[in-house]
């Protein structure tokens, strides 16, 4: 190569450095088509005297470097595209696990470090990178070694970085001991795996995009090398197409002087390499020409007046071949970009057999680095035919499985992030996609359905008047209003009675009406919460059982006093009257309402949808706002209770016409009951059972009032109207 380079930079059969021995003739530029090692090595020496280098090969992706190689241009698109365009099609068909073979050459090792980084970076993961010694000596061997690692791997896309020739060598070996494997190469298919398989439908090659050049299938029919007698090259591309480029079957032997018989295979996979030649030799025209104009208007100066010119012609032309832009015979652009590489793309072949050994190679789709987004990379899925191994087309190459929706990937420790085990979503969280390496958390107002698929809005809970519990509530309340409507209307009725009189009718009207608003109040607890019924609740209940209980209290007191004033010399008889019982009420019940304004003045209760206490529902609710408050009311009853219970309860063995202490005091003990088990059950529920616990213990609180100090009476008064006398009450 390095003699080759210097004959041509001296002139001479026998290279001279730092001499120019041409005698006639002018070297503008080299075209070439080395192999990537030798393009790299030749671009140094063009370099040293600014020749301009064209390759239409190389695509050496460190070639891409302006600054290492200023001179270097080239038909064909860097292997940085090249790259980039198998992890498309890896994406594109979910494959996440591959092997890579590649040769050690320091242009494979990049590329497969660029590769490494495009497949992590786009979610998939290598098993095995296997490198082989481009020596002849140790590929044998090497080959052996890497085929065992195929046939064990796992993956089953693997992808061979390589030239052609040790594609084929690789390929073989590889093939015949590890089937079911999706091959990518970057070399195309020639006849190869032909003699032994020809049943396999999976190897994809990415290669430059074939074009028909104008009149080249009128040249190839028609060229003979007898045409040109002192062209050796002609002779030579002449046996090569006969002899080295067809099958087995189709060779023939072509002598010089034979007409060629047009083969229609070997025109189309000469036909690539012939459009990247096409292409560089016009650019180079059309960089000439525009320099040749360009200094001389039309004026055409290629004669020996312009030494000059011609001296300086080589890095003059950098110039005009980075600016060139024209379209060739195909009506494509044909430029270059900053790089040096011209803008072309790739065709994606798939390599078929068919049953008498023929090889089809059929473009599935393309890859256009240049194409504007989402619009690089097409694929033809309904004209792929895949290998009969296949359980699954497009098949599968994953180290795991994918993780439905519903599951997240868990990383196995010390394996790569593509090997992991599916593991459910935590309550509360989805995933609505396949292998998501995170779930994600729903939206406070909705919950996971039962997939943990998607999320669906929770579930809204109240207590209602349609449900069997607050149906039952709003039963027992309106049939206890009904009760105590009629012990109120009985007592209106019999309020001359000596019974009636004796229990202080007054006071047992207010008790009466306070243990009905009681029972209306518990009403307000079902429903859906809003401002007003949240305001209501607490406070209305508070002063209205205050109001029951005062008035307890007061009968309670009245009983005593009016005791105790019987004695002669009492004092007690000026507080016998009704206006203390009234001032009693009155009192015990304003602290109550003062107590309630302040909670409502300064932490009111408010509705408030509490997402977070039960799964999978919004608890729609009342706040309490003050929690001390919301006690304090409570605590206030319960003191109205014990007191009322203490004075009952010491007034107990007074004479039978005054027992109305025995029944209080067993109401006092139902009040305490119901509202000592209320706080620990209260306290341990949730939601609307939460509701239905405070308005139990609301109803039979209320209806342990109304029931132990009003049935006795009720009873005498409607089942013993002869008991309901002065003389029988004097009696006992």
């Amino acid at each position: 190569m390095y003699r080759a380079a210097m004959n041509i930079f001296s002139g001479m059969d026998t290279g001279i450095l730092n001499y120019n021995c041409k005698t006639s003739g002018l070297l503008a530029a080299v075209i070439e088509g080395l192999p990537a090692e030798y393009s790299s090595q030749f671009s140094i020496l063009s370099r040293i005297y600014h020749y301009p280098q064209i390759s239409y090969t190389s695509g050496n992706l460190v070639m891409s470097d302006t600054v290492e190689f200023p001179y270097f241009y080239r038909t064909v698109p860097s292997e940085l595209h090249l790259c980039a365009g198998i992890v498309k099609l890896l994406k594109h068909f979910g494959w996440t696990w591959v092997g890579i073979v590649a040769s050690s050459d320091e242009n494979s090792m990049r590329a497969v470090q660029i590769l490494r980084e495009g497949i992590e970076q786009s979610g998939g993961c290598i098993e095995f990178i296997e490198t082989f010694s481009q020596s002849r000596s140790l590929l044998s061997q090497n080959v052996g070694n890497i085929s065992e690692i195929i046939h064990t791997s796992s993956a089953k896309v693997i992808i061979l970085y390589c030239s052609k020739d040790y594609t084929e060598a690789v390929g073989h070996a590889s093939v015949s001991e590890a089937p079911g494997k999706v091959w990518i190469i970057i070399a195309e298919l020639e006849f190869f795996f032909l003699s032994n398989y020809v049943d396999r439908k999976n190897t994809f090659s990415f290669t430059v995009a074939k074009k028909i050049i104008p009149n080249f299938h009128k040249f190839v029919r028609e060229v003979n090398p007898a045409m040109f007698p002192n062209d050796s090259l002609t002779e030579m591309w002449w046996k090569d197409l006969c002899n080295n480029q067809c099958p087995k079957s189709i060779q023939r032997s072509c002598s010089s002087d034979e007409t060629s018989a047009y083969i229609l295979h070997c025109d189309v996979i000469k036909s690539s390499d012939s459009y990247n030649v096409y292409n560089a030799v016009y650019s180079l025209a059309h960089a000439l020409h525009d320099m040749n104009t360009s200094r001389s208007g039309n004026t055409t100066i290629w004669s020996g007046e312009n030494e000059s010119f011609f001296d300086s012609l080589p890095w003059k032309l950098h110039h005009y071949l980075k600016n060139l832009h024209f379209k060739n015979a195909l009506g494509e652009e044909i430029f270059f970009d900053e790089n040096g590489d011209l803008a072309i793309d790739y065709d994606i072949l798939s390599s078929v057999f068919l049953p008498d050994g023929t090889q089809i190679n059929e473009i599935v789709g393309s890859y256009n680095p240049y194409a504007p987004p989402e619009q690089e990379f097409t694929i033809y899925e309904k004209v792929m035919t895949w290998d009969s191994t296949f359980t699954k087309t497009p098949p599968e190459s994953r180290c795991s499985q994918s993780c439905p929706a519903g599951f997240r990937k868990l990383t196995r420790e010390g394996k790569p992030v593509c090997c992991y085990d599916c593991i459910p979503c935590p309550e509360g969280e989805i995933t609505n996609q396949t292998d998501m390496d995170a779930c994600m958390k729903c939206l406070e107002d909705q919950w996971p359905n039962q997939k943990k698929d998607a999320c669906i809005p929770k579930v809204i809970i109240f207590l209602t008047y349609e449900e069997p519990l607050g149906i039952t509530l709003t039963f027992i309340c309106i049939f206890l209003i009904l009760i105590n409507t009629a012990i109120l209307g009985i007592f209106i009725h019999y309020k001359d009675t000596p019974i009636v009189k004796a229990n202080n009718r007054e006071l047992s009207y207010v008790l009466l009406i306070s243990l009905m608003l009681c029972f209306i109040c518990s009403l307000v607890f079902i429903g859906h919460p809003d401002k007003v019924t949240c305001f209501l609740r607490q406070t209305a209940f508070g002063i209205s059982f205050s109001i029951a209980l005062s008035a307890v209290l007061a009968k309670t007191i009245t009983v005593v006093t009016a005791f105790h004033a019987t004695k002669p010399g009492s004092k007690l008889r000026k507080w016998m009257g009704s206006r203390v019982s009234f001032s009693i009420v009155i009192s015990c019940s304003l602290i109550q309402t003062v107590l309630c304004l302040v909670w409502l003045f300064t932490a009111p209760p408010f509705p408030y949808l509490n997402k977070n206490s039960e799964t999978g529902t919004i608890l729609t609710e009342c706040n309490e706002g003050s929690i001390v408050a919301f006690y304090c009311v409570l605590g206030y009853l319960g003191f109205l209770a014990g007191l009322s219970f203490i004075v009952a309860f010491l007034a107990r063995n007074l004479p039978d016409r005054f027992n109305e202490a025995k029944y209080i005091t067993f109401s006092m003990l139902v009040f305490c009951s119901v509202w000592v088990s209320f706080i620990p059950t209260y306290l341990s529920t949730k939601g609307k059972y939460m509701v239905a616990v405070e308005i139990f213990a609301i109803l039979a609180s209320s209806a342990g009032l109304l029931g132990c100090i009003f049935f006795p009476k009720c009873y005498v008064i409607l089942l013993r109207p002869k008991r309901n006398s002065r003389k029988c009450l004097s009696k006992n």
